[in-house]
C-alpha cells in the first residue's frame, strides 16, 4: 500500500476549505462560494497540494491554496496579505506546506524557502540544510531532516518548537500550538497544545502517516485505519469507520481522508461546505 508522507499530500484542510489533487493533475477545492483560495480550476500538472489554516474556523477572507507542479514549480492563490502567495519564482521544489500567513517549500537540495508574515521568525528557515519534508503550524515551521532529527522555530508558546531531542523521526505535522511526529517504529511523539495531542496518541502503535490540525491530531496506521485524538466539538474526529486510507489531512475544524481506492472522505464542521466531497476522486494507490 502506498501512503503519502510527508509534504507531498493529494489532500489539504484549511480553516473553511478542502482541497483535493485528481488522478490527472486538476485540482478540486469546495468551501465557501467565491472566495479566491478555491480559484484552483485553471492549475494543471500538479503532484502535491496544501492549504493554509488558521485555528479560528470562522475566519474569513484569512486563507491559502497552494499547488506543486511536476516542474518543480510552485502556485498559490488565496490571501496575501502578507505575501504567502508570491512563490512564482520557486524552482526545483520537492514539497510544500502552508501555515497561517505563510507557505513553505523543500526543495531538492534539501534547503528550505519560506513566504510570508516574519514576525514570529516562522520563515526564518534559510539556514536549514538536508531537509526532506516541512510542516507549517499557525505561527511556527518544522522541518525533518533527512537523518531523522527534527528542526523548529517560530512561536513557542506551548512548547510546540521543542523538538531537538527528536530521532528517528519519518513523518512530521503541525497544528495551532502543537507539534506531532512519527517514529522509525511507529509510534507518535507530541509537543505543545496537550489537548491537541492528548496522551493517548502516545499509545497508537504501527503508525504510518499523521496530520494536526487545529485542536486535534489525525494518523493512519500500517492497515490503513485512521485514528483520531484531541478536539471533537465538530466530529472532526469521528473516523473510526475509515479504513483502506493512504492519506488524512486536518483543517480547523474538519478532517479529511483518501481512500485507497481513489474516494475522499471528509468529517467535522460542515458551515462552509467543506466537507461536500462525495463525488470527488483522488490519486489511487
Amino acid at each position: 500500500m502506498v501512503t503519502w508522507v510527508g509534504a507531498r499530500s493529494p489532500i489539504a484542510a484549511g480553516p473553511r476549505h478542502s482541497v483535493a489533487l485528481r488522478p490527472d493533475g486538476c485540482v478540486v477545492c469546495t468551501g465557501p462560494g467565491g472566495v479566491p483560495e478555491t480559484r484552483t480550476a485553471q492549475w494543471r500538472g500538479m503532484v502535491a497540494v496544501a492549504a493554509g489554516n488558521v485555528h479560528r474556523a470562522a475566519n474569513t477572507g484569512r486563507s491559502h491554496t497552494v499547488g506543486l507542479r511536476d516542474d518543480g514549480t510552485v502556485v498559490a492563490t488565496g490571501w496575501n496579505g502578507h505575501g504567502q502567495c508570491d512563490v512564482g519564482s520557486w524552482r526545483n521544489v520537492v514539497g510544500i506546506a502552508a501555515g497561517w500567513r505563510r507557505t513553505l517549500a523543500v526543495l531538492a537540495d534539501g534547503t528550505v524557502r519560506a513566504a510570508g508574515r516574519r514576525r514570529e521568525r516562522a520563515c526564518d528557515v534559510e539556514t536549514w540544510a538536508e531537509v526532506v519534508a516541512v510542516a507549517a503550524g499557525d505561527w511556527h515551521s518544522v522541518g525533518l531532516r533527512a537523518d531523522g532529527t527534527v528542526v523548529a522555530v517560530g512561536n513557542n508558546q506551548r512548547g510546540q518548537c521543542e523538538v531537538s531531542a527528536w530521532n528517528a523521526i519519518r513523518a512530521i505535522a503541525a497544528g495551532y500550538l502543537h507539534t506531532v511526529a512519527v517514529t522509525s517504529d511507529g509510534t507518535v511523539l507530541a509537543v505543545g497544545d496537550r489537548t491537541a495531542a492528548p496522551a493517548l496518541i502516545s499509545t497508537w502503535r504501527n503508525i504510518v502517516s499523521i496530520a494536526a490540525g487545529s485542536r486535534h491530531t489525525v494518523a493512519i496506521d500500517a492497515e490503513g485505519n485512521a485514528l483520531a485524538a484531541g478536539d471533537n466539538t465538530y466530529g472532526q474526529c469521528e473516523v473510526g469507520n475509515w479504513h483502506n486510507m493512504v492519506a488524512v489531512a486536518a483543517g480547523a475544524t474538519h478532517t479529511l481522508g483518501l481512500r485507497r481506492d481513489g474516494l475522499i472522505l471528509a468529517t467535522g464542521n460542515n458551515a462552509f461546505h467543506q466537507c461536500e466531497t462525495d463525488q470527488w476522486r483522488g490519486p489511487t494507490a
